[in-house]
């Protein structure tokens, strides 16, 4: 008999965590993760949306993680079509295009050709995206094109002094659904999730972790014991192992706050511009929602992690006169409809400044007694590289467990093919006749084959109960809540969707109104 409660207990319930807690329970592990606030509820679901390679990683001749991160992305694609999907990138190029700081790639032209000066000539971005065309084995995606700007789509809302650009491929995904998923696929698989559930302490036992727990919503505390614990709290991983488990830190986070604005659409067709500004950054305007136009992001330090990030009026400000430079359309702080921010926890291990490093993560085997694994850095691209990584470390401590399977496995409602969507809306406008096109895609988008489940036997709309605005309805929010942790209505607007771009306070209150008695009846039974 066991004589922990669970295997593994993990602290953080973002991408990293619930890609862990899914790896694991598929692999025969007894899981408990717990996450002090909503699933995704930080970093990943303020990131910019984006599955890529890391295009400019190239320019610290990182090309192993480069290759890693192009590999991984069509791999993923396969196993969430629903909530990922191929996007086109348009670079628009101008003679005065610069790096952004000292990179290998800058030296080596500088000390070439000295009368460059820091300018990124067209021949060195197009020699750039033929290796990000080559090194990831790319099958899916299609590859780098050159654009004459002078009357194409693309060319439409730039200005005129913008004539040529350079089009690539890099995805989009669906990050806090990506999250949500992986939790519900682990909970499939045996895992316990829980949210609003605060790690007060873990203290290690000899061969064994005592967690102790309280749920934020009643007050009631609770504990768990386990035989390993992960350590997956994104930008509090350093915190939680001085304050929570009470050890000396052990890395170097370096919390860079990166802010987006959203915007009603700038232009009409579904590609993303690549824009560099004259600092030698860069900043993507993305489409979004159907309605509306990303742009982000910002590289701010955020020392303080007891502030909440927020986008704020300078951050605001640069990103709209960053895209001001390139388009037609000029934009005011009255044009923004939406902000939001998150902090990337970049690990800093003092030995390099190129920024590429830092994006990379890495994990720590303490084995002192039990097993504890910290998580420091990584991003939404290799989050399922990461948890693999976690795994083998595991492993080395319990060579009893399956082997890695969560490769080419599809996410919940991702079982259908790349190329497939199309054929599923089309599918549930059959099966649902009720359905407007709009409608059908924000289902198909954000539960893919699980649609036809939540719609069940509905013959029109009235069947799926109460509609609280914008099409969404009380069966779909009792689903998010019956099975995809959602405990407030900012867990459904923001997270389970961005369906709050489309409600006004009042439809938010009735929203909230209709969650809380729910809530309170599930806790009178």
């Amino acid at each position: 008999m066991r004589s922990s409660d669970f295997d593994l207990f993990i602290i953080g319930g973002g991408v990293n965590g619930c890609g862990i807690a899914r790896d694991a329970a598929g692999r025969g592990l007894s899981v408990c993760l717990a996450e002090r606030n909503d699933l995704a509820s930080a970093t990943s679901s303020a990131s910019t949306k984006l599955f890529h390679g890391g295009l400019r990683y190239l320019e610290y001749f990182e090309f192993r993680l480069v290759r890693d991160a192009l590999i991984e992305r069509e791999t993923l694609l396969r196993a969430m079509p629903h909530i990922a999907w191929p996007m086109r990138f348009v670079l628009p190029y101008h003679p005065d295009m610069r790096f952004d700081s000292e990179t290998p790639t800058s030296r080596l032209l500088t000390r070439i050709l000295p009368g460059m000066k820091g300018r990124r000539p067209a021949w060195l971005i197009r020699l750039g995206l033929f290796l990000y065309d080559s090194l990831g084995r790319r099958q899916i995606l299609p590859g780098t094109k050159r654009l004459d700007l002078a009357d194409s789509p693309e060319g439409q809302p730039l200005q005129d002094r913008f004539r040529l650009a350079f089009e690539y491929s890099d995805c989009w995904v669906e990050d806090s659904r990506l999250v949500v998923l992986n939790a519900r696929d682990a909970a499939e698989r045996g895992a316990r999730i829980m949210v609003r559930t605060e790690v007060t302490s873990a203290r290690r036992m000899k061969d064994h972790w005592l967690i102790e727990m309280v749920d934020k919503d009643s007050g009631q505390t609770h504990s768990a014991t386990a035989d390993m614990l992960v350590n997956a709290a994104g930008p509090w991983a350093a915190e939680t192992v001085t304050a929570t488990i009470g050890q000396g830190a052990s890395a170097r986070l370096r919390h860079v706050r990166g802010s987006h604005i959203v915007v009603e659409r700038l232009y009409d067709h579904d590609k993303c511009y690549f824009l560099q500004g004259s600092d030698g950054r860069i900043v993507f305007a993305i489409p979004y929602e159907t309605d509306f136009t990303l742009i982000g992001t910002t590289d701010v330090d955020h020392a303080d992690m007891g502030e909440r990030p927020h986008c704020t009026d300078e951050e605001r400000d640069y990103l709209l006169a960053f895209v001001n430079r390139y388009f037609d359309r000029q934009l005011g702080a009255g044009d923004v409809v939406w902000t939001y921010s998150g902090v990337r926890p970049l690990y800093d291990d003092g030995a390099q400044t190129a920024a590429a490093a830092t994006r990379d993560y890495v994990i720590e085997a303490d084995t002192d007694g039990a097993l504890l694994i910290n998580i420091f850095g990584g991003k939404i691209t290799t989050y399922r590289k990461l948890a693999e990584h976690a795994l083998d470390k595991i492993a080395a401590h319990r060579p009893d467990i399956a082997p890695g399977w969560t490769a080419g496995v599809a996410l919940p409602g991702g079982d259908f093919p790349v190329d497939g969507f199309d054929s599923q809306v089309e599918a549930l406008r059959q099966r649902y006749p009720f359905l407007d096109i709009g409608w059908a895609r924000r289902l198909a988008r954000a539960y893919g084959t699980d649609a036809f489940t939540l719609l069940g036997d509905a013959r029109n709309a009235g069947d799926l109960g109460r509609d609280f605005g914008a099409r969404l309805t009380q069966r779909e929010v009792d689903w998010l809540v019956e099975k995809e942790w959602a405990r407030e209505a900012d867990d459904i607007l923001w997270r389970r969707s961005k369906l709050g771009l489309r409600f006004d306070a009042a439809m938010v209150a009735r929203l909230s109104d209709y969650m809380d008695r729910q809530t309170r009846r599930s806790a009178a039974e």
